[in-house]
């Protein structure tokens, strides 16, 4: 079986993505609802349920009570997946972060110093100074107090089509 399950935030914006053996064991524990099922169902000797496709859970992510890590992901989602140098918007596979002021000269990897770059961009740029390349970023980095409402690397053509009343498709 190669379902898999979105999560939900309690305000119902997606979260991640489960494997299905974990979406019915927080189903079990009581730490979500079922929103939508597959019409598969899972079965043992003494118990019978529809396989979970999308779950709401029932409390809020430990991350948006401790603040935004600092991942890759979430700098790609706090520059709005486009590049800080050309403006283009792209997909994961196509994007790295920039160091505004190169690790070479003391700069360090963290929110403050960090953008979105393609990686033509990137390597354009790559150890010097935005004044030694000639290259600045649209926007000053920051460190955000909230993570992106949407999981914008979510294809809506290749996710099962339970999913998607939740996704905001891809503009």
């Amino acid at each position: 079986m190669q379902h898999v399950t979105l999560l939900l935030t309690p305000w119902y914006v997606p979260q991640r993505i489960l494997r299905w053996q974990d979406a019915i064991t927080m189903v079990f524990l009581e730490k979500a609802d079922i929103v939508a099922n597959y019409s598969s169902v899972v079965r043992s000797p003494s118990f019978e349920m529809p396989l979970p496709a999308v779950l709401r859970s029932k409390r809020a992510p430990a991350r948006l009570r401790r603040g935004v890590a600092f991942t890759r992901t979430n700098v790609f989602g706090r520059d709005g997946y486009r590049c800080q140098y050309c403006g283009g918007r792209f997909d994961t596979r196509r994007l790295s972060y920039d160091h505004v002021i190169p690790r070479s000269a003391g700069g360090r990897t963290e929110w403050t110093n960090i953008v979105t770059a393609c990686i033509p961009c990137n390597q354009r740029k790559g150890h010097l100074t935005c004044d030694d390349a000639g290259m600045w970023p649209l926007s000053q980095p920051v460190r955000p107090q909230t993570l992106p409402l949407f999981l914008p690397h979510l294809d809506t053509h290749q996710t099962p089509p339970e999913w998607h009343d939740f996704l905001v498709p891809n503009t």
